[in-house]
């Protein structure tokens, strides 16, 4: 799969009080900026951005109410300090088609220290630019922007994101992302190669996975997100491109999900290369409406052809599915289809409680190539 992380409609960037005293300010209308919805502010940002970064140490770009037209910019380092990008206005996002063909719209890389907050919005366009997402069927497609991308960033104060890669130590909290259901592959946030990230208290709205985890993914937490519409809670797809990228420590807990196509899914690939998925927690969960609500899937193919006699090589082990509640929109609420050739190990069901109101009958689980336990209330019927 190609995975292109188009731009939302829109995105709020929450305030944030910082306990150190404010650095040097650098305000982008001091470097010709202006509010013209029409006119490219892209060379005035960059001169902000570049005199706070490189004033010993550290500088604060400020971006006052109003709204800026903005093209595809990257903010780099490394720089002489700390750096604070407050945005208090509105960035917003080209809808010329001419435009859209790159892989990115704001990107921040080679910076220690980095604080993103403010309270202002990015303004993405993301339905001018989903029409043409033709990769389902065009495998030349061309790239189409991510809204906000972090690259080796250290020690990162994140209050909005798009997509975070090789950073360590970040923190992204108080998050609106608002996409339509039937966007094309608008992944909320998607972690790869990435440490010690604490995602908090946001509500996703998209057309792809709410959160996605990818290969290099190690002590990622989830906590207190709304999901919905979108495709969920998934780590993963693993096993496609990424030999040995192993993923572990993941925590999703007290969240939510409604009326999305997937709830906490492990997606593999198959045939795959060989990897590992491990010591991974799904904890207090309330589900509404929620299609495959626990979905192990080794078989992931979402594409044809698909070889059904192909087996997945990333081993599954130690996951526990606990306190996860509410109604289920399909008759199989939970679904554990394992790899023949390296089944799961150690998966645990611990007091599921997952309705279904349909048609077809009572509620059921299904388990292929799992070996696990099953605690407590059970329903539907552990498999385990």
């Amino acid at each position: 799969v190609t995975f292109l992380h188009l731009l939302p409609l829109l995105l709020s960037v929450a305030g944030a009080a910082f306990r150190r005293p404010i650095p040097a300010t650098f305000n982008v209308l001091s470097y010709g900026a202006s509010h013209n919805r029409f006119r490219d502010n892209t060379k005035a940002f960059l001169g902000a951005w570049n005199d706070a970064c490189e004033r010993k140490g550290g500088g604060r770009v400020y971006v006052p109410y109003g709204t800026y037209m903005l093209y595809s910019v990257v903010f780099s380092g490394p720089c002489n300090g700390p750096v604070d990008f407050i945005i208090k206005g509105t960035l917003e996002a080209t809808s010329n088609p001419s435009k859209f063909f790159t892989d990115h719209w704001i990107v921040f890389k080679y910076v220690d220290r980095l604080r993103v907050a403010g309270g202002g919005y990015l303004l993405g366009h993301g339905d001018a630019a989903w029409r043409y997402n033709d990769c389902a069927h065009n495998s030349w497609c061309r790239s189409l922007p991510i809204v906000s991308s972090f690259f080796f960033i250290g020690k990162l104060l994140l209050f909005v994101t798009k997509m975070l890669q090789y950073n360590w130590n970040d923190l992204v909290k108080r998050e609106y992302e608002n996409a339509p259901a039937d966007s094309p592959n608008t992944d909320g946030i998607h972690i790869g190669s990435s440490t010690k990230i604490n995602i908090r208290d946001s509500i996703i709205s998209t057309g792809d996975d709410c959160v996605a985890i990818i290969a290099g993914s190690r002590d990622i937490s989830v906590t207190r997100v709304h999901c919905g519409p979108g495709h969920g809670f998934s780590i993963g797809s693993l096993g496609k491109s990424h030999n040995k990228e192993i993923v572990s420590g993941i925590v999703i807990q007290n969240s939510t999900l409604h009326r999305t196509q997937n709830g906490l899914r492990i997606k593999t690939w198959a045939p795959s290369l060989p990897s590992l998925a491990s010591d991974i927690m799904f904890d207090d969960i309330t589900m509404v409406d929620v299609n495959n609500p626990i979905f192990i899937d080794q078989q992931y193919c979402p594409r044809p052809p698909c070889n059904a006699k192909a087996q997945s090589n990333v081993q599954i082990k130690n996951v526990t599915f606990r306190k996860v509640r509410g109604t289920s929109s399909s008759k199989v609420a939970v679904k554990l289809q394992c790899s023949k050739h390296v089944p799961c190990e150690g998966v645990k069901l611990v007091n599921i409680n997952l309705v279904y109101r349909g048609p077809e009958g009572r509620v059921e689980s299904s388990c292929l190539n799992v070996q696990g336990k099953s605690y407590g209330l059970q329903l539907p019927s552990g498999c385990l």
